[in-house]
């Protein structure tokens, strides 16, 4: 039984098995149907959601299946019954569950105790399928004409909150890719150690590199692609006026930009707050491939699901 609750989940070979099968599926949408019948999918949702919601509800119906959307408000999972509980009586009736909640330790003990494939659609540590959508999106368009071939040696700059979520995916999932993965941020918000370690030890074996700078030049220069994320996360505590504080430093404009390579393409996962992370002529401008990230969540969630319902002996 394989789950993907962080983005080691997934060897090299395996993350590019399934970035090849995303690009096959969003050139032929119903080219995979494991899921007729149709099988349905618990979609489990205990924060605000948009691009989670809509790509994986699109996604398991192109697949043949029923998406089933919980609400996390009123499951109450961990509050009403345990997430074990839980988890045993999902993975009797659906044929993976799909899981956006709080602490990294929920999702995993689903994992343990429900049967079926677990799939994290971002927890207060990670957002897994977002980085995979984020490498599809990088092999578009900076692949070259060997596409998710072409990932291995291309430099990605994060810049912002160094301990949130998307930073720690990106340290992870692009040192799987083999990418030189750059974090900009304030020393104090650096990513966890055991996260730069991790993503240093599979970087070793991938020909990739790890960078945790507090400058932004060093971050962003010479990058095929610069991502940036919203200052405060989902669950932080951290004051809008104190965010705003740290990262200002960190916003990506034009002037920041320019230091990367030419025609590198700016990241976000949405939703974005112009004038803050990022100003509204770098997202709306013509090095933005944002939109284009957004879609590919539910090319790249379908092949993940594909992948791991094909591995369940």
């Amino acid at each position: 039984m394989r789950h993907f609750l962080r983005d080691d989940d997934l060897s090299p070979d395996e993350q590019r098995e399934v970035l090849e099968l995303a690009a096959r599926l969003k050139a032929d949408r119903y080219a995979e149907r494991p899921l007729a019948g149709p099988r349905a999918v618990a979609i489990l949702l205990d924060k605000p959601t948009l691009r989670t919601q809509l790509s994986f509800a699109v996604g398991v119906s192109e697949l043949g299946g029923y998406p089933m959307l919980v609400d996390g408000r009123l499951a109450q999972i961990g509050v009403r019954e345990t997430v074990a509980d839980t988890a045993r009586v999902l993975g009797r009736q659906v044929a993976a569950v799909v899981w956006r909640t709080f602490d990294q330790s929920r999702i995993e003990e689903m994992a343990a105790h429900a049967g079926v494939p677990v799939v994290n659609a971002l927890t207060d540590q990670f957002h897994p399928c977002q980085v995979l959508a984020d490498l599809l999106t990088l092999a578009e368009h900076r692949g070259g004409p060997a596409g998710v071939a072409g990932l291995p040696g291309r430099t990605l700059a994060y810049l912002g909150d160094g301990a949130n979520n998307m930073a720690h995916s990106y340290l992870l999932g692009g040192a799987t890719a083999g990418l030189h993965v750059r974090v900009g941020t304030p020393a104090e918000r650096s990513p966890r150690p055991e996260i730069v370690a991790r993503a240093e030890e599979i970087a070793a074996l991938t020909g990739g590199s790890v960078v945790v700078t507090s400058s932004v030049q060093e971050a962003v220069a010479g990058a095929d692609a610069v991502a940036t994320d919203t200052w405060v996360s989902m669950g932080d505590a951290t004051a809008a006026e104190e965010a705003a504080a740290l990262f200002a430093p960190y916003r990506l404009d034009a002037r920041v930009l320019a230091l990367a390579a030419p025609g590198a393409v700016v990241l976000h996962c949405l939703p974005a707050y112009r004038g803050n992370e990022v100003t509204a002529d770098v997202l709306d401008g013509p090095q933005s491939v944002v939109f284009d990230e957004a879609e590919n969540r539910l090319h790249a969630q379908k092949a993940l699901l594909v992948w791991l319902l094909g591995r369940l002996s």
